[in-house]
């Protein structure tokens, strides 16, 4: 399993990413997807998560609205749009694959990470 994550950078506060992630060697549509952060000196936290199917989604609290995840199973890829971004929001952010075909919140729940990509906000 190979999770490639891209999109991340510097970007000023209220401004926009989108992360990419490109799954390889397994069924990437078998499996939901989710994005997870870890900013400096804190423990890492579900971001997003996605089904196999792509027809359901959860995000954590701290989203409220600003963060949309999608798939393309076609390509193997799943995305965060990221909006209204805060300098709270700067973090390594990481795509990972579930266990499941379902959305999952639970970290012990997804068996593999990318290596990550940096978003850095400034204000």
């Amino acid at each position: 399993v190979q999770l490639q994550a891209s999109g991340g950078g510097l970007v000023q506060s209220g401004g926009s990413l989108r992360l990419s992630c490109v799954g390889s060697a397994y069924a990437f549509s078998s499996n939901s997807m989710g994005w997870f952060r870890q900013a400096p000196g804190k423990e890492r936290e579900f971001v997003a998560g996605i089904s196999a199917s792509g027809l359901t989604t959860s995000y954590g609290r701290f989203v409220m609205a600003r963060f949309t995840i999608s798939r393309d199973n076609g390509n193997n890829k799943v995305y965060l749009q990221m909006r209204d971004l805060k300098p709270e929001d700067t973090a390594v952010y990481y795509c990972a694959r579930s266990t499941s075909g379902v959305v999952v919140i639970s970290e012990p729940e997804y068996s593999d990470f990318g290596q990550g990509t940096l978003v850095t906000v400034s204000s």
